[in-house]
């Protein structure tokens, strides 16, 4: 596993031709990096992969290793391309079975026997495999190990990682602060660079952008300690009045 004992790392996989196309937008990894870091966990990759067994497989082979976690999002509906938890069982060399479970959590055991052969393919589990919950629209995620598959769905993807909180072990959060300098990036360069080296223990980055007819940049100190935040902040902030500009907090940090 990647990271020292204090820090547990994540990997998100997100599984699906039309996020590849551009026909679809996700929604969802900037949800999952935040409440991961909520978690104590440092998001350190991220990944989009096609609906294609061979990349699935190969690529949960690669990251479970490499990552404390690894989530997956997309494919796992009712539909034939909907291919992601035969794929995860397969990765695990285990079979890929109804989850009666799954099953009655869905109600898809009475009714239209149309309907149901196709919510019913949304209960397979692969064997050893625990249900995560889905609080929208009762289908179930899953997890294998340290993996855990989840839908595509913003909604039921987001509302499936609110259910991870005590399944993720992680360290202490990363807070960041966020300083608004109607300078550019190029000016503060190399003074930024000398204040991240006085603060090996943060991590400083810098955003240009162009506000209003004005070109400026947002410079992001992180880190899990708040007094080294403030700290370099007011280096930073320090920095910018000695260029002949002022400060300006941001209220959310990017």
């Amino acid at each position: 596993m990647a990271g020292p004992d204090s820090e547990k790392t994540a990997c998100v996989l997100i599984i699906g031709n039309e996020i590849l196309s551009g026909r679809v937008q996700d929604r969802n990894l900037t949800y999952i990096a935040e409440r991961l870091n909520d978690y104590g966990v440092r998001l350190r990759e991220a990944r989009v992969i096609p609906d294609r067994e061979d990349a699935i497989i190969d690529t949960i082979n690669e990251c479970r290793q490499a990552f404390d976690y690894v989530l997956t999002t997309g494919g796992i509906g009712p539909t034939h391309d909907d291919i992601t938890a035969e794929c995860v069982a397969k990765a695990f060399g285990v079979a890929l079975e109804i989850n009666e479970e799954a099953a009655e959590a869905m109600g898809a055991r009475s009714g239209d026997a149309k309907r149901n052969a196709a919510r019913l393919r949304m209960a397979r589990i692969p064997v050893g495999g625990t249900l995560i919950k889905n609080a929208i629209s009762a289908a179930p995620g899953f997890q294998m190990e340290n993996v855990f598959v989840m839908a595509g769905v913003p909604s039921v993807a987001h509302a499936m990682v609110d259910a991870l909180g005590s399944r993720l072990t992680g360290g202490t959060p990363v807070s960041s602060r966020g300083i608004v300098a109607h300078v550019s990036e190029g000016a503060v360069a190399a003074s930024l660079t000398a204040i991240q080296e006085r603060f090996p223990d943060t991590d400083i980055g810098s955003y240009p952008f162009y506000r209003s007819g004005r070109f400026g940049t947002t410079l992001v100190v992180r880190s899990t300690d708040s007094e080294r935040i403030d700290a370099a902040v007011e280096e930073i902030k320090s920095m910018i009045r000695e260029m002949g500009a002022e400060p300006e907090e941001e209220m959310e940090a990017v």
